[in-house]
């Protein structure tokens, strides 16, 4: 297995700059975009052999360094008991959103084997064909709760700060409910087989540095603690690049960035606590070739310093993205990055 990843992910020497991306599987393929045609996005995150398959794709064809597994991350809320529906304008929907104490005490903790054993049979899948690390993945707790408060995304997360601040009892109960499944759903995910892990915080820059470290990190350092000195953990807290130092503290030894931050500002001030995975503008890849190799070039430079560097897109690949862009981009990478050619 090429293993330049996981070396990267722990901070040791690599002869070249790994990289993936994230929704590496997803709308901009239109191989994805046949198998999808077959079946609604539940129907795919839930049919092992087809999310298996749409995982692989993106190695294949973009040659990456690393798969993630091709899932939800409202997965694990679904099985908690929530209605589950995504809408191709609206994204995904949650009916009857958890905003009282009838609300919280309707949720019901998992056991992964029974609720979701699709999630660990196409893992199993992934590692018979796979020759690069399969990372899995869990929403952090803060913004699986977004979701739940919600009822879907929001503009301004008004019914689950008013949670937070009118009823920060409440909200805690909801938030160890939570994190007790994200804990088992990941350690299910671990004991099939995956090689890393990814907490995806996309909603925690909604947050102040006080309210993120009162009302997020702290379920966040409990989920890392449980895993850290198994695998290699990731945790991306999307937006939250003014707050770099609370983001660290939650003891993630790979912190993913957004493109609103320098590589090199990020990496003075991570210094050699983390490795760093990131950051490229995913807009970038609608530029020219020349653009988007000049913008790797800056980033791979920001990133000498670091204690290891993943390289990625600073959030997820947007579908309209032309593929050979992204394949150019990886090109780049490899090239600019590789001992050889230095």
């Amino acid at each position: 297995m090429n293993d330049t990843f996981l070396k990267a992910c722990r901070g040791e020497k690599t002869d070249y700059t790994p990289v993936w991306l994230m929704r590496q599987a997803g709308r901009y393929l239109p191989e994805y975009q046949k198998v999808r045609a077959k079946v609604d996005f539940l129907t795919l995150c839930k049919t092992p052999e087809l999310a298996a398959e749409v995982t692989i794709q993106p190695i294949d064809i973009l040659k990456a360094d690393a798969a993630i597994l091709f899932s939800d991350i409202l997965i694990p809320v679904e099985a908690m008991g929530m209605n589950l529906e995504f809408s191709e304008s609206k994204g995904p929907i949650l009916y009857e959103p958890v905003r009282d104490e009838i609300g919280v005490l309707r949720l019901r903790e998992i056991e992964p084997e029974d609720d979701v054993p699709f999630v660990i049979e196409t893992i199993k899948i992934l590692l018979k064909h796979l020759k690069v690390p399969l990372i899995g993945f869990s929403g952090a707790p803060f913004t699986l709760a977004t979701y739940m408060t919600e009822g879907g995304s929001s503009k301004n997360y008004v019914n689950t700060k008013k949670m937070m601040y009118r009823n920060p009892e409440l909200y805690s109960r909801l938030m160890e409910k939570i994190t007790k499944v994200v804990i088992k759903y990941l350690q299910a995910q671990v004991d099939a087989g995956v090689h890393a892990v990814q907490v995806f915080d996309s909603w925690a820059g909604i947050l102040s540095p006080v309210d993120f470290e009162r009302f997020a990190l702290p379920y966040v350092q409990r989920i890392v603690s449980a895993f850290k000195d198994r695998l290699p953990v990731i945790y991306f807290a999307f937006n939250s690049s003014a707050m770099l130092n609370s983001v660290m503290k939650s003891g993630a030894g790979i912190l993913g960035l957004d493109w609103r931050i320098e590589m090199s500002d990020a990496v003075s001030i991570i210094g050699n606590n983390a490795s760093v995975q990131g950051n490229l503008d995913p807009c970038i890849l609608f530029g020219t070739k020349d653009l988007i190799r000049e913008r790797v070039a800056r980033i791979l430079k920001g990133a000498e310093g670091a204690k290891g560097h993943i390289f990625n897109l600073g959030h997820g690949i947007l579908p309209e993205t032309p593929p050979e862009n992204a394949v150019a981009m990886v090109e780049a990478v490899h090239e600019l990055s590789s001992k050889n050619s230095r």
